[in-house]
């Protein structure tokens, strides 16, 4: 059975439009005129328990939108949603020691005081037995590195070390499902590989459920098997990681290395687009379907030292879902 299941998920904001110049802003006095915004437009899902999805979209896409109606903040205008076999707009407690939202962009901790104090606060509000928080809090603080630093006031903590103790927070009352929106963003490579082996063996221990939006795809690739994709709060894919390479990576990356210097480059853009050709190295794109009739050809041409055939980076595949979905939103 799902853990969270979505049906028809809608949320429209009726947003004010003011008038330029003094006297349209002293016409908005008198009457005012608004227009309605979908951010989420009868979205469609389910995710089945242990399951680690990632949410994509660009900005403004309803990604975080969708995110506070499944965490309770927000309510929606229409459809259905249930997490964990509660509606969370209901906001009941038994729901809200089952979950934790993590916010990129948010601080949950007390900016002044130390983070092991918010720690201890978030063990009065979810009644967690003193010998589970302090095994927990102890197996997340060396997991993520931060031992010696609950101590220390959270201003004076580096980006990478508050977003580390954000995640303790959300992480220790053992929720079962967990909703991250961008949890890595600013961070360095080194804070968003721990974050991510983190997530990665909690996962392995507990078995959470996660729901990751994020703008990195080193976090998609490094934890997440699935992707569900909206653009104008419209859902356009939702399957395998591998699978929206194989359908919008309309073709791949030869590398070629020439056992002598490679050929003119006349020659090999009859095979596709050339995008380097230096000494005895050639690096074209090639169309999926024409692969092995080029190399075949290669071969029968020219004597080779190494060849690789790799898929476009997932961020161009993504690039390229978001502006096919820009476009057909536009011809609608």
């Amino acid at each position: 059975m799902p853990i969270i299941e979505v049906e028809g998920l809608t949320k429209t904001y009726r947003v004010f439009q003011k008038k330029e110049g003094l006297l349209g802003a002293l016409r908005g006095l008198y009457r005012r005129e608004y227009k309605e915004v979908k951010a989420v437009a009868g979205i469609n899902f389910s995710i089945e328990p242990g399951e680690m999805v990632a949410f994509l979209g660009p900005n403004g896409a309803g990604k975080t939108t969708t995110l506070k109606m499944l965490s309770g903040l927000i309510y929606p205008t229409a459809g259905d949603a249930t997490v964990l076999g509660h509606v969370p707009w209901r906001r009941e407690d038994a729901y809200r020691r089952r979950f934790a939202l993590v916010m990129g962009q948010k601080n949950q901790l007390w900016w002044d005081l130390p983070a092991g104090d918010s720690f201890q606060l978030h063990r009065e509000i979810y009644s967690i037995p003193r010998d589970q928080f302090d095994r927990t809090l102890g197996e997340l603080a060396e997991l993520l590195g931060v031992e010696k630093l609950t101590r220390q006031a959270v201003r004076e903590l580096s980006l990478g070390e508050r977003m580390k103790m954000e995640l303790i927070a959300a992480l220790l009352h053992g929720p079962q499902v967990l909703l991250l929106d961008e949890p890595t963003i600013g961070l360095d490579v080194v804070a968003q590989a721990a974050i991510q082996k983190c997530l990665r063996d909690y996962h392995a221990s507990r078995g959470v459920t996660m729901l990751l939006t994020s703008h990195y795809m080193r976090d998609v690739e490094a934890l997440c098997d699935r992707v569900i994709v909206i653009t104008h709060g419209t859902l356009v894919y939702d399957g395998p990681l591998a699978g929206i390479v194989e359908r919008f990576g309309e073709s791949k990356l030869v590398r070629l290395q020439f056992e002598g210097p490679a050929p003119e480059r006349r020659e090999m853009e009859r095979y596709g687009e050339v995008s380097r050709l230096e000494g005895p190295f050639a690096d074209v794109r090639i169309e999926r379907s024409r692969i092995a009739g080029a190399l075949a050809d290669v071969l029968n041409r020219h004597a080779l030292a190494d060849v690789s055939v790799e898929d476009p980076p997932l961020e161009e595949v993504i690039a390229k879902v978001f502006e096919e979905a820009r476009l057909a939103h536009d011809a609608a």
